[in-house]
């Protein structure tokens, strides 16, 4: 199975940068232009921006580690903030995320900020029912319920063929490598 290794950092700040060109900054609209963003840019490159690793729940694909962090700042975790989570944002009835300090942009790529504006442009404005049809796709589909949706079900759904799969899997090991 493929994996990446989830960027904490990159990710906080691509929150934040999403956060501040949403409207509507719920956590489920978040989650889904993660997902999305991710997905095109595995497309295109090979490899996701977050490395988060996408469960399949009933509202659609969920950045599992994102989460993780999302219920550390709300404190219905059982793990502390000792990583400063709070210093990125807050969470506001228990579903809105309030920025704290701008996106640090040397973080994010101008690839990746490319991208990130596509899937803003094409999801920002749609309503909570229509983002979760869009983000309900075969990967999703494939994926027993509350379980990991594998990266080869996101890149078959976004065209990636068998031979693109192979380079694929030679970047998640090389990312690996990397961050050894």
């Amino acid at each position: 199975m493929i994996s990446f290794n989830f960027n904490k950092e990159k990710t906080l700040n691509v929150i934040l940068y999403i956060a501040e060109k949403l409207q509507r900054k719920d956590l489920h609209k978040v989650f889904k232009i993660l997902y999305f963003s991710d997905r095109e840019y595995l497309a295109n490159y090979g490899y996701p921006i977050t490395g988060d690793t996408y469960i399949a729940m009933e509202a659609g694909p969920v950045p599992s580690k994102v989460y993780d962090i999302i219920k550390i700042v709300r404190g219905d975790s059982y793990k502390q903030d000792t990583e400063n989570f709070k210093s990125y944002f807050c969470i506001e009835s228990n579903q809105y995320i309030k920025p704290n300090k701008e996106a640090d942009l040397r973080k994010i790529s101008r690839a990746e900020i490319k991208i990130i504006d596509q899937c803003l442009n094409l999801y920002g404005a749609l309503s909570y029912s229509e983002i979760k049809e869009k983000s309900h796709d075969m990967a999703w589909h494939s994926t027993t319920r509350d379980s990991a949706i594998n990266i080869e079900d996101i890149a078959i759904e976004v065209g990636i063929t068998s031979k693109e799969l192979s380079y694929v899997t030679e970047m998640s090991q090389r990312k690996t490598l990397d961050a050894c």
